[in-house]
Formats: C-alpha cells, sequence, structure tokens
C-alpha cells in the first residue's frame, strides 16, 4: 500500500484503474489504425501543433499534399481522393491525440500525488511516465521507417510499439493490485512457472506484430493446415534457422500458430499442477485464463481464414488484452506477500 490515507488510497486507484482503460483503447485504435492502412496518413510529428486537426479545405489539402510525397501514395494509393484520405487521416490522428491525452492524464495526476505522499513511494509511475515519454518517440520512429523508401512501416519497429504498449498496461495493473492489497493465493505456483508462460504472451505479441506488420494474416487463409501441408510450401524448415526468418511472411505466420499451440499446452500443464496439489485459491484465476487462451486461438483461427478482417482481427487483439491482463494477474497471485 503507497499510503494509509483513504482518500489518497481511494484516488491513486481510480486514476490508475482509468489509464489502464485508456491506454487500452488505444492500442485497440492503433491496431485499428493499422489495419485501415492510416498509420502513414501524417507525414510529420507536431507535438502540440498536431493536435488541432484541419479546421478548412486549405487544411485538408496540405495535409493531403504532403501524404502524396511519401512512397505509399506514390506507389500504392495514387488513385486515393480528398475524401478517402480523410478517413485514413482521422484514424491516425485520434490515435496520436490518445497519445498526448494519456501523457497529460497520468503526468497531471502523479504530479499532485507526489505532493500529498512520499516521492520514493511512486518511483515505479514515474518510471511508467518515462516509458510513456518514449513510447511517443517509438511511435514517431516507426512512421518514419514508411516515409522514405517503404509503403509500410518496419513491422520491427511496430513490434516494439505494441510490445512498449503492453508493457506500460502491464506495469499500471500491476501497481494498481499492489496498491489494492489483492489477496494473494495462500498455496502457490512456483513464480517462475507463471513468468516462463508471461514471456511466452509477450513473444507471441511481438511475433503478431509481425504477422500484422507484413500483412502475414492475408495468406495461407486455411487452417490447421497452412495450404495444403502443416508447413508453408513456399520455404523449408532450414528457413527457421536463418535471420531471415522474421522477414518472411509465411514463416512468421507459421511461428504465430504454433507459439499459440505452445502457449496452450503450458497452460495445461499449469492446470494440470495445479489441479494435482489441489491449490484451491488458484482454480478460479487459471480457469478464467484459461477461458480467455481459448477465445483467442478461435479468434486467431478466424482472423487466418479470413484474411484478416478488420472486424475480426480486431477483436482478435481486444481479446489479448484480456489475456495479457489475466497472465499479469496470475503472476501477481503467485508471489510473495509484501
Amino acid at each position: 500500500m503507497y499510503t494509509v490515507n483513504c482518500k489518497i488510497y481511494n484516488q491513486i486507484s481510480v486514476w490508475l484503474i482509468f489509464m489502464f482503460w485508456i491506454i487500452s483503447i488505444m492500442i485497440i485504435v492503433g491496431g485499428l489504425t493499422r489495419l485501415t492502412d492510416s498509420g502513414l496518413s501524417i507525414t510529420e510529428w507536431q507535438l502540440f501543433s498536431g493536435i488541432v486537426p484541419p479546421l478548412d479545405h486549405k487544411d485538408w489539402l496540405m495535409y493531403f499534399n504532403l501524404y502524396k510525397e511519401i512512397p505509399e501514395f506514390k506507389i500504392q494509393n495514387y488513385n486515393m481522393t480528398l475524401n478517402e484520405f480523410k478517413v485514413i487521416f482521422w484514424w491516425e490522428w485520434a490515435h496520436r491525440f490518445l497519445g498526448r491525452l494519456i501523457g497529460i492524464c497520468f503526468l497531471l495526476p502523479l504530479l499532485y500525488f507526489s505532493f500529498k505522499i512520499k516521492i520514493t513511494k511512486l518511483f515505479s509511475l514515474y518510471f511508467v511516465f518515462i516509458l510513456i515519454c518514449f513510447q511517443g518517440f517509438i511511435g514517431w520512429y516507426m512512421v518514419s521507417s514508411g516515409l522514405i523508401e517503404d509503403i509500410d512501416v518496419s513491422h520491427f519497429r511496430l513490434s516494439i510499439h505494441l510490445l512498449l504498449a503492453f508493457l506500460i498496461l502491464s506495469l499500471i495493473y500491476w501497481n494498481y493490485l499492489k496498491i489494492n492489497n489483492k489477496n494473494k493465493a495462500s498455496n502457490k505456483l512456483n513464480p517462475i512457472i507463471p513468468i516462463f508462460f508471461l514471456f511466452l504472451i509477450y513473444t507471441q505479441i511481438c511475433i503478431g506484430a509481425f504477422v500484422s506488420g507484413m500483412d502475414a494474416g492475408k495468406i495461407y487463409n486455411s487452417w490447421p493446415l497452412m495450404g495444403l501441408s502443416y508447413f508453408p510450401d513456399d520455404n523449408e524448415i532450414i528457413d527457421l534457422l536463418k535471420l531471415s526468418v522474421f522477414n518472411e511472411p509465411s514463416l512468421v505466420q507459421f511461428l504465430h500458430r504454433n507459439l499459440a499451440y505452445l502457449i496452450f499446452i503450458c497452460y495445461l500443464a499449469m492446470f494440470y499442477k495445479i489441479h494435482k496439489d489441489k491449490l484451491n485459491d488458484l482454480y478460479k484465476p487459471i480457469n478464467i485464463l484459461g477461458g480467455l487462451i481459448i477465445v483467442q486461438i478461435i479468434l486467431g483461427i478466424y482472423t487466418v481464414i479470413y484474411g484478416a478482417q478488420i472486424t475480426i482481427a480486431s477483436m482478435h487483439q481486444i481479446s489479448s488484452i484480456f489475456l495479457v491482463s489475466s497472465s499479469i494477474y496470475f503472476l501477481f497471485i503467485n508471489t510473495k506477500s509484501n
């Protein structure tokens, strides 16, 4: 608990859960920005002036003319009209606006609480704020990769951007659990087990970003086979050992599928151990975690089958937020009491 003052305690708790949900919305909007190919519609980073969207036809033409200078327009969207441009612009503008809003909504209460309690009690939250600021830099670093030569952003930079978003979300949720002093299990698993499981989840998010960044979900739209075989026929198994593996869409999709199977197997092992050792306090958390894994796998299968159709692909990402949160909670209740 950060403080014995119940009023401040409740205020911090409400603030953290608010930040959790607004960052969740940010992740969802970011996913939709990627799925609608909107991420390169704003070609400049304007920290303050960018808050105000185009207000008249002249402003719209200015933004549209800037967009016409990049490869995505010249190679892929050369027939785009101004009205079509407005659609992708609003997605990217909303994503950036939410980023600014998150920064403000985190900093101002953090400063307020710093005057109420010892600042040493808030070091972990100051670290989160540093990550939020760094996330803004990473976002622009990602966008800049698609402005000169490529028609898409770097899938490596996209994965860093997404992983950092989930790390921020996880740390906020962890602090929320900690400050609320949530009950921990009396009989626990070795914490290495849920840590390893969470590592697999984060790795899957990283590979999922590769899939999204390279539009790898739009190929091999069948399951459980990839086309006519388990392994994609446009590569060889030995290619999995090459450094270029993460630049091959079919191999990235193959890794994403099989890592999901591995995560499910690891879950079953945890489920078996919990029931075998009669760890009663963990029955409900492990069942919830299992339900979310099944939902996530089903949505992943449908995402592939329907060629990354926007609605299903977005639901797949939304489900990942709940899965990560559930994994964080499962780790938390298996750690030592304060």
